[in-house]
């Protein structure tokens, strides 16, 4: 075997110190009940001008090696598994696309309420913050936000302690969702059906943007009863298929004919107002990792209530 040049070992040293960088962020996230997203394509990147990420690794001791691409190829969590944004989004930084990418979708997902940050490696281009990211919208003209990004884990965590505070717990979530949500109306259980599954912070997230997506849109009616500008934009980016499904359809959908008859039971509830009347929600907003569902009566009419009725594992799961 022939030993590796001096500038070889400087690029490998640089690998590896890289690679453990990242790996103490991804600890520190943990420790702040944050959690660090990857793309699944990762683990098979270019880190050199001659290596890809398997043979860059191959220079950590055996059990960082192990642990580093465990993370890269099984345990995520991915981002692109809670993506947000579609592939026909207009996302832009400098002139350039970053539609598909990390800095796409954490920039997507600020714009929209849902507090995200960028790591990025170093060495690389990409010591500096904020990132500055465009949305182009046909229909709103182009939106502009500043992302957070961090690349030493002093940065980070220093980050971190100034953050708001995640939500850490399903109880949390529903009491942010009562108190914010102030448009729709959660019956008593809506939120019963979490008990006993493990928290996900991620999943939560995603709970969160539907419920505030539900709560947009139920403030989005003119005078005369029908949808604002504003309020189409939301039915076409996230009922009709187009967007926010992470190239699995829309964010929100009705039930199969064949799944409203199968589990028509299952998606009737106790009518939230009227004693012993009932209300079949076969709507739902859905989180993919792990699969939750929220239902909620439909349609969604500027002069009728808006019930949210449950929130918990996918009902029609087989």
């Amino acid at each position: 075997m022939t030993a590796p040049s001096t500038g070889s070992l400087r690029i490998l040293a640089r690998s590896r110190d890289a690679i453990e960088r990242v790996m103490e962020i991804r600890r520190i996230a943990q420790g702040f009940s944050r959690v660090l997203y990857c793309h699944r394509n990762l683990a098979q990147a270019r880190v050199t001008p001659t290596e890809t990420m398997p043979q860059a690794v191959q220079w950590l001791r055996v059990e960082e090696r192990r642990a580093f691409m465990q993370w890269l190829t099984r345990h995520g969590p991915f981002w692109e598994d809670a993506r947000h944004h579609a592939a026909d989004d207009w996302l832009e930084w400098n002139g350039e696309i970053v539609t598909d990418t990390a800095v796409g979708e954490a920039g997507w997902c600020c714009l929209n309420g849902i507090e995200r940050a960028l790591v990025s490696l170093i060495p690389s281009d990409w010591r500096f913050s904020p990132v500055s990211l465009d949305w182009v919208s046909e229909t709103s003209g182009t939106r502009t936000v500043d992302i957070g990004n961090y690349w030493t884990p002093e940065s980070v965590e220093s980050a971190l302690r100034d953050a708001s505070a995640l939500l850490a717990s399903w109880r949390g979530l529903e009491e942010w969702a009562r108190a914010q949500c102030t448009e729709l109306k959660f019956t008593t259980d809506a939120f019963v059906y979490l008990e006993g599954h493990p928290f996900v912070s991620g999943a939560a997230d995603r709970v969160l943007f539907i419920l505030d997506t539900l709560n947009r849109l139920k403030t989005c009616f003119g005078a005369d009863g029908q949808r604002t500008a504003e309020g189409n934009e939301l039915y076409r980016d996230f009922f009709t298929g187009k967007k926010g499904g992470g190239g699995r359809g829309a964010l929100f959908s009705d039930s199969s004919e064949g799944e409203k008859s199968k589990f028509k039971q299952e998606m009737t509830f106790k009518h939230p107002e009227n004693t012993g009347k009932t209300i079949f929600c076969p709507w739902h907003g859905k989180v993919q990792t792990p699969q939750l569902r929220v239902h909620f009566s439909w349609p969604v009419r500027a002069d009728e209530v808006l019930y949210v009725v449950y929130i918990g594992p996918k009902i029609t799961k087989k």
